[in-house]
């Protein structure tokens, strides 16, 4: 089984694997972990430890984790694996190699070690988004420079809808001010993201006052097929009801 750990800092994710793993384990805690981030675009920082009493998966929780793998890959920020199992360790250090964030293996007496690691990871993105599924609208706050994680966040929110969806409804882009991008890196992963994501949303309302909110629509139209306009800062209601209605 798969046992929850809640002796952690806030943000940190911690498991305990017991005895046998079944497809009821992964079903019953990875699972609602992977859509919950997805959902709100949080990346995980996870604690994993795996004690002598471990006894390996059943075949079909194998397939699970393989399954479940592939598909939450870029959900996980940082992985600390506990154990002084050999095989565990072993097998850890080649899985790292093809993670796209950072592993690190820990003996059992180093846990308090191997969470103030997982707790030295750099902040979260600096942006917020939530989906409303009702209508199929994502809403991003913005209030710091936009960094590539950020897209990495909103393009995993994004891509779970559309995995069951033909579009994306709308999509509302709230900042007080544009405070624009930290570096080339996030301005590159900007343009990516609109890139591959813009044929299949619909429309894009911009709650943003002064210029560059009045400038966004006109410069948007020449790059992407939704619909774009302009909502004032205190509009933002209004701006979410525009982008959740049907145009078909």
């Amino acid at each position: 089984m798969i046992e929850v750990m809640t002796d952690v800092p806030p943000g940190i994710f911690a498991v305990r694997s017991v005895g046998t793993l079944t497809k009821e384990d992964y079903d019953a805690v990875v699972v609602p972990l992977l859509e919950e981030a997805t959902r709100t675009g949080r990346r995980i920082r996870c604690l994993c430890q795996v004690g002598p009493e471990f006894r390996g998966l059943t075949p079909s929780a194998a397939w699970e984790d393989v399954r479940l793998g592939l598909r939450a890959l870029r959900l996980f920020e940082a992985c600390a694996v506990v154990s002084d199992l050999g095989w565990i360790r072993e097998s850890t250090r080649l899985a790292a190699f093809f993670m796209p964030c950072p592993v690190q293996v820990f003996g059992e007496h180093e846990r308090e070690q191997a969470i103030k690691w997982l707790s030295s990871m750099p902040e979260q993105p600096a942006i917020e988004h939530r989906l409303i599924a009702e209508s199929g609208v994502v809403v991003v706050e913005v209030s710091q420079p936009l960094r590539a994680p950020d897209f990495e966040a909103l393009g995993l929110t994004v891509d779970s809808w559309l995995d069951t969806h033909e579009r994306l409804q709308g999509l509302v882009l709230h900042a007080r001010a544009f405070p624009g991008w930290e570096n080339i890196g996030g301005l590159v992963r900007h343009i990516r993201f609109v890139r591959d994501h813009h044929r299949k949303i619909r429309r894009v309302a911009v709650v943003l006052d002064g210029a560059m909110g009045a400038l966004a629509p006109k410069v948007a139209e020449h790059f992407v097929q939704a619909e774009v306009r302009q909502f004032h800062d205190d509009q933002l209601d209004d701006a979410v009801a525009w982008a959740a209605e049907s145009t078909d």
